[in-house]
């Protein structure tokens, strides 16, 4: 699933392109991505609306738009689920067999593809309003983390997929932010030192910025085999040396050798979801 960082590249990749274009037409394929959204409600909201920036809040694209009367200002908030695609493309080409919602811009088209409709494109905010203080803002302080922790019962890698305690953090980057302020995954959140609780901080900060500058963890070229057919890959940003599933340190690695310590690199579940660690350098303390 794509966290944090491969949407704020994606949004970064689309903010020039779409900024200043007006929706001519709206094509909704699969209504299940509306969510909440009325299809009816969200077809006359968006057509003759105007892009007016693209910005993210957590693993959300928010798209602000100038509906076409100048009326107040709306959001269109968008999800990628678990494999969801979003870019810009000729008008005249075929779109894809699983796009979703097709917004008509003229001589192009804003496409969202997704092949198991687990995303969202809807008007609905209760998501969004939901989610906790993003890791690079000022409201993610020490004294925030400590406490929201420090009432939580639960192993900390769980705790850290929470979105409501800090916004955009997923299994990837969890894990490999925990590796990273040597803390083991299965210790309880409200277990955790001050000192450990700044190092997380730290951690999560620091790999969450390394991951947007290197562009992605996974070049998710699910249509087009990464071809230059002008469309947005993950992980083929301009100036990325390399993908960034290449420097992840424990994640997806399973029997690997620590890079750092090389024992074994362990493999658990965790509120279903796998967590990777190394048992040595992470001490269950």
């Amino acid at each position: 699933m794509p966290e944090l960082p491969e949407v704020e590249v994606l949004v970064r990749h689309l903010a020039p392109l779409l900024e200043g274009k007006i929706i001519r037409g709206v094509q909704v394929r699969r209504v299940k991505v509306l969510g909440a959204t009325n299809e009816r409600r969200f077809r006359a909201t968006l057509l003759g609306a105007r892009f007016l920036r693209v910005q993210r809040r957590g693993k959300f694209l928010l798209f602000t738009l100038r509906p076409r009367r100048g009326r107040q200002d709306f959001f269109l908030y968008g999800h990628l689920g678990m494999t969801g695609r979003m870019y810009l493309q000729s008008s005249r080409r075929p779109v894809a067999k699983h796009a979703a919602v097709i917004l008509r811009l003229g001589k192009l088209s804003f496409v969202y593809e997704d092949t198991r409709y687990f995303g969202r494109l809807t008007l609905d905010d209760k998501s969004v309003l939901r989610l906790g203080p993003e890791p690079f803002a000022a409201e993610f302080s020490p004294a925030y983390f400590r406490a929201a922790l420090q009432r939580s019962a639960q192993p900390i890698k769980v705790k850290l997929l929470d979105q409501s305690l800090v916004a955009g953090v997923g299994n990837i980057y969890a894990s490999e932010a925990l590796f990273r302020a040597a803390i083991s995954p299965k210790l309880p959140a409200r277990k955790l030192s001050p000192k450990s609780v700044e190092r997380l901080r730290q951690a999560l900060i620091d790999v969450l910025d390394e991951a947007i500058q290197l562009g992605s963890t996974l070049p998710l070229d699910w249509s087009g085999g990464g071809a230059r057919d002008g469309l947005f890959y993950y992980g083929r940003t301009d100036g990325a040396v390399d993908y960034y599933a290449e420097r992840l340190m424990v994640y997806d690695r399973a029997g690997q050798p620590c890079l750092q310590c090389g024992a074994a690199i362990r493999r658990i579940v965790q509120a279903a979801r796998s967590t990777f660690y190394c048992a040595r350098c992470q001490p269950a303390r």
